[in-house]
């Protein structure tokens, strides 16, 4: 019997959709409580958007060192469409299915497994758990940070079971991923009537030359492991129900994804300027910066893991969207590795059972080397 499939079966038969507590976590801790984990789960955030975050921790000898698997337990809404219920986990051939196999309750089995066919006296082994990856991100892996430190819970080496292969187990990793930065910009005019333009200011027209300078803003041209930065404008409003109105105001909102050849304050400060050149506002929050894990002796351990269970070599990459890699970056070196993530997201979402097997014993053999090195 597969210990990983176990595991997975019994995270996703919890629904989790975001903000995640309760159920979830409960199942996780009957997991790794009989491992020998200690067991810290506290609620952060307030009311219905209150999430909760377990860390969990097995020490190792005095001075070992401190590897952690990182990860979250909530999901993203099912969707209409499912052939069989998402939160009812089911086996067809060679798959298993519901919500959360993939991205990412099916790699935190494989963590459980893994830990599992880890000696305690390895050394120091956690895993730092979230409610809150799929939504705002305000209540989870941050408040796990700031409790690790209370702690004194501080891993040497961090890795996030993010589903990071692409065609097959073990073809990507994530070294590194770029920055976001939302952008919402709004300009205001003065109403009156399109026969008469010279006594009303209309806001569009402002907008339009504002939106046109930020897109032909050339921002970069990419890095030895970063792809170009892009702006794209990602909402347009004006909100005007009348054929014959010049309206007071319009809207926008822009999203750019950039490397670490910028910072989000720089990039905020540029669009600013823009904005207030063509008579506008901006309102900016960054939800991650640019950065990246040097390859090196890390990402040496895990690709020589990946080869001796798949003999596929991984791609190093930074490609994708955030994660929370971004907040555990400043506290430990980090890199993301998972399964294939062809079906996150998406109706019937499925993970090959084989591939959870398959991933543990990695999962198992970065630890022990991580624990060595």
């Amino acid at each position: 019997m597969s210990r990983a499939l176990d595991h997975a079966e019994a995270l996703i038969a919890c629904p989790s959709v975001t903000p995640a507590r309760g159920l979830v976590f409960d199942a996780l801790e009957r997991i790794l409580a009989p491992l020998g984990f200690e067991i810290d789960r506290f609620l952060a955030g307030e009311g219905a958007a209150a999430v909760e975050n377990l860390f969990a921790i097995r020490r190792g000898p005095p001075r070992a060192r401190h590897f952690a698997f990182a990860g979250h337990l909530d999901v993203v809404p099912p969707g209409e469409g499912w052939a069989s219920a998402p939160f009812l986990p089911e086996r067809r051939g060679d798959l298993l299915y519901g919500r959360g196999a993939v991205d990412m309750k099916g790699a935190i089995a494989a963590m459980a497994a893994a830990a599992e066919n880890l000696p305690a006296d390895a050394g120091t082994l956690s895993f730092v758990i979230t409610g809150d990856e799929e939504g705002p991100a305000l209540h989870g892996t941050r408040a796990l940070i700031e409790r690790m430190k209370e702690r004194g819970d501080i891993p040497d080496l961090i890795l996030v079971g993010e589903p990071t292969s692409v065609n097959r187990l073990g073809d990507m990793a994530k070294i590194g991923r770029r920055g976001s930065v939302n952008i919402w910009l709004t300009v205001e005019g003065t109403q009156g009537h399109v026969a008469y333009p010279h006594l009303a200011d209309n806001p569009i027209t402002k907008l339009v030359a504002m939106l046109a300078e930020l897109k032909a803003l050339h921002l970069d041209g990419g890095t030895d492991w970063f792809q170009p930065s892009n702006l794209e404008v990602t909402d347009l409003e004006v909100g005007n129900p009348a054929h014959n109105v010049i309206p007071a105001r319009a809207s926008a909102r822009i999203s750019i994804r950039f490397n670490d050849t910028h910072t989000g304050a720089a990039l905020v400060a540029k669009v600013d300027a823009i904005a207030e050149k063509h008579g506008g506002s901006a309102r900016a929050v960054v939800s991650g910066e640019a950065f990246l894990t040097p390859p090196g002796d890390f990402s040496a351990i895990i690709a020589d893991a990946v080869r001796a269970e798949t003999n596929v070599s991984p791609e190093l990459s930074t490609t994708g969207g955030t994660s929370d890699a971004r907040f555990l970056k400043d506290i430990a070196p980090v890199i993301e590795f998972g399964l294939v993530n062809a079906t996150m997201h998406k109706t019937d979402e499925a993970v090959a059972i084989a591939d959870l097997d398959t991933l543990a014993r990695i999962y198992a053999r970065i630890a022990r080397a991580a624990l060595q090195a």
